[in-house]
């Protein structure tokens, strides 16, 4: 019949005298068998006043650590061959110790194991017979149709790749409307008494987004009283033309936005 014992931390006996040698800082190849021993008794005389069935487990191991404290008491020579030592008597304790210690690692990596399992779902496997026993389907194409089909694709994926560049180096291009206003800022603190057209503002390379953006950046400056602006006909040029506000260098509103 099986049996788990747990007296603090401590589960079966071997479980308690490893955690006393660990405890007193022990080498588990050179064991002090008398310090040990004492320890351990203690233990089991509390174990006795606890569960007396289980403290007889904890006994056996008590009558071994006994033994081996006998056996160290008496000398190491063999009387048959002078000269030589006979086997530590904690050889075996030793043994069966490190084999404790390796099986209870194992079983604490198989307990992590299982905490990690606990967490993982899985999806019910699917039937996939519907698309696997289709048999394949072949096109039945002559080789001038074969030619006009891989060309239109070569076409096609060379106009996507031109769209996607031109995206790209238009995204990389962009200025956002802050740095447009300190250009037109520094454009007229160059040029403090000129009056320049709106087109004048805009850069040639910048296409329609960097009309746009002017133009709001422009709204956004006359709103400021940073600007003044005059269209002196419909769809005509825009004359734009810096205030005093500007050239003496007020706050900047739109940095803060």
């Amino acid at each position: 019949m099986g049996y788990k014992v747990k007296l603090n931390v401590f589960e079966g006996p071997f479980d308690l005298l490893v955690y006393l040698i660990e405890n007193a800082k022990m080498s588990i190849y050179d064991i002090q068998i008398t310090e040990i021993t004492k320890q351990y008794l203690e233990y089991v005389e509390e174990l006795k006043r606890m569960d007396v069935p289980v403290a007889a487990e904890f006994m056996v191991l008590a009558a071994s650590l006994i033994e081996i404290k006998s056996k160290m008491l008496l000398p190491r020579t063999n009387p048959d061959k002078p000269g030589t030592e006979e086997e530590d008597p904690r050889s075996d304790l030793v043994e069966k110790l490190l084999e404790y210690k390796r099986f209870k690692m194992l079983a604490q990596l198989l307990l992590q194991q299982e905490e990690r399992c606990e967490q993982i779902m899985e999806k019910p496997q699917e039937d996939l017979s519907a698309y696997m026993d289709e048999p394949d389907e072949y096109l039945s194409l002559e080789l001038k149709q074969f030619v006009a089909a891989f060309d239109l694709f070569l076409r096609k994926k060379k106009k996507t790749e031109e769209i996607r560049k031109h995206h790209l180096r238009t995204e990389k291009q962009r200025i956002t409307a802050e740095t447009k206003m300190a250009e037109i800022r520094d454009f007229f603190q160059r040029n403090p008494l000129r009056e320049a057209g709106f087109y004048e503002l805009v850069k040639q390379e910048g296409g329609s987004y960097d009309v746009v953006l002017t133009f709001s950046s422009l709204l956004e400056m006359m709103k400021e009283k940073r600007l003044e602006a005059e269209q002196k006909y419909l769809y005509g040029d825009i004359t734009v033309r810096a205030t005093r506000h500007l050239m003496e260098g007020g706050n900047e509103p739109w940095k803060s936005k």
